[in-house]
């Protein structure tokens, strides 16, 4: 019974309950870490920026081997069905379109077709946006190549000693 005199719980025998009691200190803002790189090495510090809020909020430059969505050969891209929604749905779908443009992430169409949105409710009662590509997916060239095995992946990595969960 030493755990029980050193964990202290409170025993409700009527309700059938035990609560453990054990108080977490939370860190005030006063001694938050106020240098977050010290946890780390000091080889990843130069890319501490791309993980900061102003790098979410851009898109990375165009380059040379940008993926291409490519229709199949006399492809009909049809407009998709119009979902109902709600004024506060519809409120949230241009505020999100809004703060998109501004950022860069989207851009006006210039294309005949395009996809239909809908929005769901989260568990925590937000709205996310669902983009409906079943059509524009089914007049699409599949970019198809085969994936790597996993039991191929691991046996490459048997020796390995130090693991990341940076994507270097």
């Amino acid at each position: 019974m030493t755990w029980l005199t050193a964990e202290v719980p409170l025993i409700d025998w009527q309700q059938g309950s035990i609560t453990f009691c054990k108080q977490i200190q939370i860190a005030s803002k006063e001694e938050a870490d106020l240098d977050p790189l010290s946890d780390l090495p000091p080889q990843y510090h130069k890319f501490s920026r791309v993980f900061g809020e102003e790098e979410f909020k851009v898109l990375p430059p165009h380059r040379e081997y940008n993926i291409a969505i490519d229709p199949l050969p006399n492809a009909k891209l049809s407009p998709g069905p119009i979902y109902g929604m709600m004024d506060a749905e519809s409120k949230t779908l241009k505020q999100h379109t809004e703060e998109e443009l501004a950022t860069g992430k989207i851009r006006p169409s210039t294309s005949s077709a395009g996809a239909p949105v809908m929005l769901v409710k989260k568990a925590d009662g937000s709205l996310q946006l669902v983009v409906d590509y079943r059509k524009l997916d089914d007049v699409t060239h599949k970019n198809i190549y085969p994936l790597p095995r996993q039991d191929n992946l691991m046996a490459k990595l048997w020796d390995a000693k130090i693991f990341t969960k940076l994507d270097l």
